[in-house]
C-alpha cells in the first residue's frame, strides 16, 4: 500500500467535517473539532512514515526488514523532523539524512515562495497542536480549524519529503 493512502483517513474526516462545522456556533465544539483533526493528521503522518520505512527496508534486505518492523513498530507519536532527522534516517544512512534535507529545503523554498508557508513550521505545529490535545487537554487557542487544515496539508509535504529520500 503506498504511504499517500493514508492520508485518505484524516482527509475523509476532514471533509465530512467541512460539511458540519459552519452550523456549529459554540467555539468550544469547534475546538474539539479543531483538536480532532489534527488528531487525525498526526496519526495519517506516522503511519505514512512507517509505510515508507517498511517499504524502504524491505526492498533493501529481509533483515534490515525484520529491524526496521520491529524498531518503528512504536514510533507513538514521535515524529518530529529533528527526530526523522537525526535519529531515524541516521539508521539507515548518511546519505539518506543528506537526501531528506535537500528535499525537505527545496520543498521549503518553494512553498514559502508560492503560498507564503512554512512546511516545517506547518508540520511542527500540527504535531504541538495535537501533543496539547492529547495530553494536556489543551485545544490549539492560536488557530482555526482552516488554518488546522492547511498546515496538515502543507505539512504533508515533510513526507513525501521523506518518501523522495527513501527511494532506491
Amino acid at each position: 500500500m503506498s504511504y499517500t493512502t493514508r492520508f485518505r483517513l484524516a482527509d475523509d474526516f476532514i471533509a465530512h467535517v467541512d460539511t458540519i462545522i459552519t452550523a456549529i456556533h459554540d467555539p468550544f465544539i469547534i475546538s474539539r473539532q479543531i483538536g480532532f483533526v489534527v488528531l487525525s493528521a498526526v496519526t495519517v503522518y506516522e503511519l505514512a512514515i512507517k509505510d515508507i520505512l517498511f517499504d524502504f527496508a524491505d526492498k533493501k534486505h529481509r533483515v534490515l526488514s525484520t529491524f526496521t518492523r520491529a524498531y518503528f513498530e512504536q514510533l507513538n507519536g514521535r515524529i518530529k523532523l529533528a527526530t526523522i532527522r537525526d535519529d531515524y534516517l541516521p539508521r539507515f544512512g548518511d546519505k539518506y539524512v543528506a537526501r531528506f534535507r535537500k528535499h525537505l529545503a527545496h520543498a521549503e523554498k518553494d512553498t514559502l515562495q508560492s503560498k507564503h508557508l512554512s512546511i516545517m513550521n506547518c508540520y511542527a505545529n500540527v504535531i504541538q497542536w495535537r501533543h496539547d490535545f492529547v495530553h494536556q487537554g489543551i485545544t490549539p487557542t492560536n488557530a482555526t480549524y482552516n488554518e488546522a487544515k492547511i498546515s496538515f496539508e502543507i505539512g504533508k509535504e515533510a513526507i513525501h519529503c521523506l518518501a523522495k529520500s527513501m527511494t532506491r
